[in-house]
């Protein structure tokens, strides 16, 4: 399949076979004309001047005065050259052109003799061809005007285009105050798609509002509810409780915990994307590593799981904590929800880090909707909602990194994050 030419040139080549069709056809025609009107012209004429030739001659017995530059050969009946080129019969009106000249000439037979009335064509073919020469000209000059005009007619609708496309692309159009495209353009098709982006910038910006609204509205009446929470089951735990009841209680404290990162996450992704660190802001990759390390390897101890942590390097630059930290940890989560024997492996190197298990691995059938939200394997275990790795994908995009899973030949899967 060919490539997709640009707008720009499909406009101009368009203008210039348009023009080539019609250039031909008329150059065509002109030539068809010429020619058809020659042989009708001279040889109707020559027609004539053969049957009063007959005439004379059965009629008295001679031959008459030719005029308009005519020549008259009989090869039976004079002594004269005749010209090679019709020497041979050929009855009828034909043109003969050969390097000697060319001619017009009417062969019949009168009493049985040939006689051949021919006519020099040499300063009509010269003018012919200059004629030819001129039409040629015409149409290669209609070329090139096209080109220049198709151009020129291009420019003129694509600019347009692309100034409308460039402004689209802007980021400052989700801003409130933005203004709007329409006025910029007239009342035509570019006018009305112009029309039509300002409507969806505007739905936009309200859907955009409403989210940051929204946000605002969650993170402020959560955090409350859950710093009560996380307040009281750390009281409770700190009182003579059974067994199985501090286990619940620091149940209900990783959740409130988690909770209270979960709200902290979707305030990051919901705030512009890109936005800088400042300075002191930032957490190295190595840093978040230990972070999470002390986090992860009791629970994957305490389930007959091996921790294994690999420094082949780390890239460059510092990372917004709250967001490697949910990418990191989700991975991590992931991995132990999956293993029931074996190792988790944490392998930092010099482009980001990647999370390996020993587990059974990704069937191909769920390897498409690995990442989308409230998707979660054949062979999920926890209580999750399937919303880890949905969560992951998201913060990877916002931050410019990129996400791969795949298998282990051994058996297993690997998670890769590349955040440069």
């Amino acid at each position: 399949m060919s490539r997709k030419q640009p707008l720009a040139r499909r406009i101009l080549l368009s203008f210039v076979l348009l023009t080539a069709l019609i250039a031909g056809i008329n150059a065509w025609a002109i030539v068809a004309v010429i020619h058809v009107v020659e042989e009708d012209l001279i040889g109707d004429e020559m027609r004539a001047e053969m049957a009063m030739v007959e005439t004379v001659y059965l009629s008295e017995g001679r031959l008459p005065d030719l005029s308009g530059g005519s020549a008259l050969y009989l090869p039976g009946l004079r002594a004269q050259p005749v010209p090679s080129a019709f020497a041979e019969p050929h009855p009828g009106y034909r043109e003969v052109v050969t390097e000697e000249g060319a001619w017009h000439v009417f062969e019949t037979l009168i009493d049985g003799h040939r006689f051949i009335l021919a006519r020099n064509q040499d300063v009509f073919e010269a003018r012919e061809q200059m004629l030819y020469n001129v039409v040629a000209g015409g149409f290669l000059l209609a070329i090139v005007l096209a080109l220049g005009i198709g151009h020129l007619t291009a420019r003129r609708v694509i600019d347009p285009v692309i100034r409308l496309a460039a402004q689209v692309r802007g980021r400052d159009q989700l801003l409130a105050l933005a203004p709007p495209l329409a006025p910029d353009y007239g009342n035509d098709e570019l006018g009305q798609l112009a029309v039509a982006f300002d409507q969806a910038f505007a739905r936009q910006r309200e859907a955009i509002e409403r989210e940051r609204l929204f946000t605002a509205d969650v993170s402020h009446e959560l955090r409350t509810p859950l710093m009560i929470v996380g307040t009281s089951s750390e009281l409770l735990a700190r009182g003579d409780l059974p067994e199985k009841a501090q286990r619940q209680v620091r149940r209900i404290g990783k959740a409130a915990t988690d909770m209270q990162s979960l709200v902290d996450t979707f305030l990051q992704l919901a705030r512009a994307q890109g936005a800088p660190l400042l300075q002191g802001e930032g957490s190295s990759l190595v840093a978040m590593a230990d972070e999470l390390g002390e986090v992860w390897q009791p629970e994957i101890a305490a389930r007959g799981l091996a921790y294994v942590r690999c420094d082949d390097g780390e890239p460059p630059g510092r990372w917004h904590p709250t967001l490697l930290r949910v990418v990191m940890g989700n991975l991590l989560r992931n991995a132990v929800h999956y293993t029931e024997h074996g190792e988790i492996r944490l392998i930092l190197d010099d482009r980001g880090f990647s999370v390996e298990d020993t587990g059974p691995g990704i069937p191909p059938a769920e390897m498409a909707q690995l990442f989308q939200s409230f998707v979660r394997g054949r062979r999920a275990r926890g209580e999750g909602l399937g919303l880890g790795l949905s969560l992951v994908r998201r913060i990877c995009e916002q931050q410019g990194w990129s996400v791969e899973a795949g298998n282990l030949e051994g058996g297993g899967s690997r998670f890769t994050v590349r955040m440069v």
